[in-house]
């Protein structure tokens, strides 16, 4: 790319779990934003996460799009995630000229853009994506499991551990379970 161009590098989180929003976020890291250590959040301590979090909302153009549990299980999780992308994206402040999305597919939309395995490992603008999509996402989880104590969401984060599992067997499914996943329905069937 040439020097001077906006990118913006999108992210996801949430595209697995049992429960939960998808959620996506777009960032456009300026020149010189010195910030160390951008790396995929999964590889990241939740400590180093969130320092890094606060650092790219303070210094970055960021957006972050959100597909709700009823867009997942009316559209299913691949589109609901590409919806999430899109409006990442629309929610910058800037238009991008070039976008780079994590992944091997890119939602259907007019930016001139590229999907990258493994990009947000590679390219800063993805992994800075990445975090912000994880941190805003978890806290969305932490919050949920206030309302919903059983289901350990504060620390699965809405995904289908054995504490998960049994909580849905004892206590069924909440608005906030994607009752199009095979795990939630098959319950829904006892």
């Amino acid at each position: 790319m040439e020097r001077g161009k906006i990118i913006a590098g999108v992210d996801e989180a949430g595209r697995g779990p049992l429960a939960g929003p998808v959620v996506a976020a777009a960032v456009i890291l300026p020149h010189g934003h010195g910030i160390a250590g951008l790396d995929d959040s999964k590889k990241l301590t939740a400590k180093r996460r969130a320092e890094l979090e606060i650092q790219i909302r303070a210094k970055c153009s960021f957006g972050v799009g959100i597909a709700s549990v009823e867009e997942i299980d009316e559209i299913n999780i691949l589109h609901a995630t590409m919806r999430a992308m899109t409006r990442a994206v629309e929610a910058l402040r800037n238009t991008p000229d070039h976008v780079l999305v994590d992944g091997n597919r890119l939602p259907p939309w007019l930016y001139s853009a590229e999907a990258v395995v493994g990009g947000d490992a590679i390219h800063p603008c993805i992994s800075a994506a990445s975090i912000i999509a994880k941190e805003t996402r978890d806290a969305m989880m932490r919050n949920a499991a206030k309302d919903h104590p059983h289901y350990g969401w504060e620390s699965n984060k809405g995904y289908g551990t054995a504490e998960h599992m049994a909580a849905l067997r004892n206590h069924g499914a909440t608005p906030y379970h994607r009752k199009s996943f095979s795990p939630v329905a098959q319950l829904s069937l006892i």
